[in-house]
């Protein structure tokens, strides 16, 4: 419940600042890819310029995903390899646990008088 309100009460103000920053940049301007001709370029975009700002803005949290992925790798592997060993060990437990029950089992047989 607290993290709900508290992602509402950061959400909401962002989202207001994010509108009022495409409101106030929404004049057309002119992505130049061409650096050999810019008075005619062969490739351009005029859009407006909160798409630019929008665009940085997703491209460098997409960006900082993939460092952030590519830096915990070796973390994921080392918990990888301890959930194997994990389960390895876990198996062994239950095999040697069963190994004592049979053998608890065949030597009460073995005590039981010979009526029964």
């Amino acid at each position: 419940m607290l993290n709900r309100f508290l992602s509402l009460v950061v959400a909401i103000p962002v989202g207001i600042l994010l509108v009022a920053l495409a409101i106030a940049n929404r004049h057309k301007v002119s992505l130049v890819l061409d650096p050999f001709q810019p008075d005619q370029p062969m490739f351009s975009l005029n859009l407006p310029f909160f798409v630019y700002l929008f665009g940085a803005l997703v491209l460098g949290v997409i960006l900082g995903g993939v460092a952030a992925w590519m830096s915990q790798g070796r973390y994921r592997k080392a918990a990888r390899k301890e959930t194997r060993e994990a389960a390895k060990w876990r198996h062994e437990a239950d095999r040697l646990t069963r190994e004592r029950d049979d053998e608890v089992a065949s030597r009460q047989k073995l005590m039981l008088p010979a009526g029964e």
